[in-house]
């Protein structure tokens, strides 16, 4: 069975290969295991679930609380040949009987159906009549009041399997789960004997960042500076925070929408519409936004404020890069933060125990807010995973700032929190420090400890956040509950003993953005062709094709439908609908001898790029021709002098080609296929890098390719295939156009 599913990745998704713990998942479903499965955003756990149910017999149901992400799903799918429906409460009464109809007569390999509709009598007499192989719950952990996003609804569920006649195979998915969480999971939705799979956390493509002690208009104008034309969301705290924060980028002239609880239905779903329809590239939203948003090409996200617990932060933050591209999440961070989330908690619904939970996840995010550990390792610790690496790219793996010797400060707060016996919380500890005349510090009888006072001069508020940050480091430890106190950790001992010091630094700033890559005139016509046909089809543009697919087809010029199915996320329906227009547009700027030397220059000619993809959008291919001479040539040594290009994909091929390296080598090494490579090292050609034509184009070969070239014209590929023995090479044929392109 797993063969089969190796094949229908390629043939419906457009993948050679599943992603980390994909086919572990797939299989153990497969073989009739009920499954737990814990994949970071992005991991692609939709492809879990949607290939088994291609394989089994019947109609699959999935579970899903989010009307907006069942939508896209399901229109995703019927794009690649799948037959899929939802039934929620965004539909008319017309509409979901026919739907039911349908399902009732097997029409569906997949159903997506909102928990609340599962006690329906129509939906209950429908389930009766169904095969249902496969019940797939997504957001699992929606059921846990532990997690961070319980729903009462998701309760029901186990209940309702538990009824069934034949009761199905299920599968519980979810991104951001704790042991405990996985736990509760497992146990309410009566989950049997089930197989947990935990692929990891880590997000490769994500660079984690917090600041902190910044000035937050300032950076917000610096930030979207260097980030022009990038996708991207800003999360904020209240509505006042979203609304001013709007209003911000507005004055900077930036396309931005808004999101949150106070504006009605109707603005909400308008300005959820036009983020996925990139009408919009910024949205600035409270946490009701996101869930459900499968928007690939989300660049940034941005948090103004501190969340109020890792789940939801890691969350939030990995709703960028889930196409797989390098993206950047930062946490602008203040003490007072804290103090908001606080107040959001204690005001909110939930009892007391739920409280008290989440005032403990509050601590733990305020640790990661002050941490200077790698980013990455501190959340993924903190969901079980252990020995994972520095990520090397988190803002504290790239702090280079001096470490500042504080074990002094840091002595005079530990005695103190140590005279303190673990009875008061930061608060009373700072105001003791400072030497506060508080009514209760007095009455206490506070004012008498020796450590009364040791850091008179420095404002409270800076004592407090010196406290928090000996907590998120583990030389202190904080208690559960509503009104927390503090007292030592084991990290403290060996400080106290003079057998450590306390070393801290200070960041304000963060790195400029890693995800900004260098993109291609090919890359910018394809993207611009993909808006064109998005708007005629009244599609997302992500529905046809993900950056990182076009990055890719711009990479390996694909001359032939053959060569346009090794590019991953290009599947045989994809192929068959969009394959002529894209290879008419990489024709138009690599098929002809004087056209490939016009793709570095062209960089600075957007406008006529654009004229050009919509020409080939409209069925009117056009050609940009130029007669300057190509760039001199320069070494990869030189990339970082050359505009641009340093640490650039194609580039990096390149130099794993000159240590020696063949093009089969290289595809294996970096995950890529051949023909991708292939497509870097003629791009590098062709940018002016010198290159080693004899190991790509043979001398003997050369000349039989350039007289077939002459005979038969250079416009198409295949026949000048056609025209060669065998043992000739696409891959040589367009190095061959390329070297007598560059004269």
């Amino acid at each position: 069975m797993l063969a089969k599913a190796r094949q229908l990745l390629k043939q419906v998704y457009g993948y050679d290969t599943f992603r980390k713990g994909q086919e572990a998942i797939i299989g153990g479903i497969l073989e009739g295991r009920d499954t737990l499965a814990i994949l970071p955003t992005g991991g692609g756990k939709s492809v879990c679930y949607q290939i088994p149910a291609l394989l089994l017999e019947g109609t699959t149901l999935v579970v899903s609380p989010l009307i907006s992400l069942m939508k896209d799903q399901v229109d995703a799918l019927n794009r690649l040949g799948v037959k899929a429906a939802y039934l929620n409460s965004s539909m008319g009464a017309t509409e979901y009987r026919e739907v039911m109809r349908q399902a009732f007569m097997g029409e569906y390999k997949l159903l997506y159906v909102a928990p609340e509709r599962l006690d329906a009598p129509m939906f209950a007499s429908l389930t009766e009549q169904m095969v249902i192989p496969f019940i797939a719950i997504d957001e699992a952990h929606c059921v846990s009041q532990w997690g961070h996003d319980f729903r009462p609804s998701y309760r029901q569920l186990a209940g309702w399997i538990a009824r069934m006649s034949n009761r199905p195979l299920v599968a519980a998915f979810t991104a951001t789960a704790t042991e405990e969480v996985s736990r509760d999971i497992a146990a309410m939705l009566g989950l049997r004997d089930p197989r947990i799979h935990v692929s990891g956390f880590a997000r490769d493509n994500l660079s984690l960042s917090v600041v902190s002690g910044t000035d937050k208009p300032a950076f917000l104008r610096k930030f979207m500076a260097e980030r022009a034309d990038q996708s991207g969301i800003i999360y904020a705290a209240t509505r006042k925070e979203t609304e001013q924060v709007h209003a911000m980028l507005e004055k900077m002239g930036i396309s931005a929408g808004k999101y949150h609880g106070g504006l009605g239905d109707a603005e909400r779903a308008e300005m959820q519409e036009k983020f996925r329809f990139d009408e919009v590239r910024v949205m600035v939203a409270t946490n009701a936004f996101g869930m459900g948003i499968d928007k690939p090409n989300v660049r940034f996200v941005l948090h103004w404020q501190m969340p109020g617990d890792i789940e939801s932060y890691y969350q939030e933050a990995g709703r960028a890069g889930r196409d797989g591209e390098e993206s950047e999440c930062i946490l602008l961070f203040e003490p007072a933060d804290v103090q908001v989330q606080r107040f959001l908690i204690e005001q909110g619904t939930g009892d007391q125990e739920r409280k008290s939970i989440q005032l403990a996840k509050l601590h733990t995010m305020m640790n990661y807010s002050r941490t200077q550990r790698c980013l990455q390792q501190f959340i993924v610790e903190y969901f079980g995973e252990a020995d994972v690496p520095p990520c090397g790219k988190c803002s504290s793996c790239l702090d280079k700032s001096e470490l500042v010797d504080r074990t002094d400060d840091a002595l005079k707060a530990l005695s103190c929190v140590a005279r303190l016996k673990g009875r008061f919380g930061v608060t009373t500890a700072a105001k003791v420090l400072k030497g506060s005349r508080d009514k209760r510090v007095l009455e206490w009888g506070l004012d008498r400890l020796s450590t009364y006072g040791l850091f008179s001069r420095w404002p409270e508020k800076e004592i407090a956040d010196w406290l928090y940050w000996l907590v998120a480091e583990g030389y202190l430890v904080m208690s559960e509950g509503q009104y927390p106190t503090v007292s030592l950790a084991a990290g403290s001992l060996p400080v106290l003993e003079g057998r450590e010091k306390v070393l801290q630094r200070t960041r304000t700033t963060v790195r400029k953005a890693a995800s900004a890559q260098v993109s291609s005139p090919l890359f910018e016509a394809l993207r611009e062709w993909r808006r064109v046909t998005a708007a005629r089809e009244k599609v997302p543009p992500f529905m046809l094709f993900f950056d990182a697919t076009l990055r890719e087809l711009a990479d390996a010029a694909p001359m032939t439908h053959e060569e346009l199915l090794t590019v991953k996320g290009i599947g045989a329906a994809k192929a068959d609908k969009y394959g002529d227009e894209v290879l008419s547009i990489i024709r138009s700027f690599v098929g002809t001898a004087g056209s490939s030397a016009a793709l570095q220059r062209a960089a600075d000619e957007a406008a006529d790029v654009k004229r050009s993809a919509e020409a080939v959008g409209s069925g009117n291919e056009s050609r940009m021709q130029s007669n300057a001479d190509p760039a001199p040539a320069v070494t990869v040594s030189a990339a970082s002098e050359h505009a641009g290009a340093a640490g650039a994909s194609h580039v990096q091929s390149l130099e794993q080609f000159e240590a020696g390296m063949s093009v089969k080598e290289i595809a294996a090494s970096r995950g890529l296929s051949e023909v991708t490579i292939e497509g870097h090292l003629i791009r590098c050609a062709l940018e002016g890098y010198k290159i080693d034509w004899d190991r790509i184009l043979p001398r003997p070969y050369e000349g039989r390719i350039a007289a077939a070239i002459e005979q038969v014209g250079g416009e198409k590929l295949k026949p000048i295939k056609e025209a060669l023995p065998k043992e000739i090479t696409y891959f040589m044929i367009k190095a061959c156009l390329a070297k007598r392109s560059l004269g």
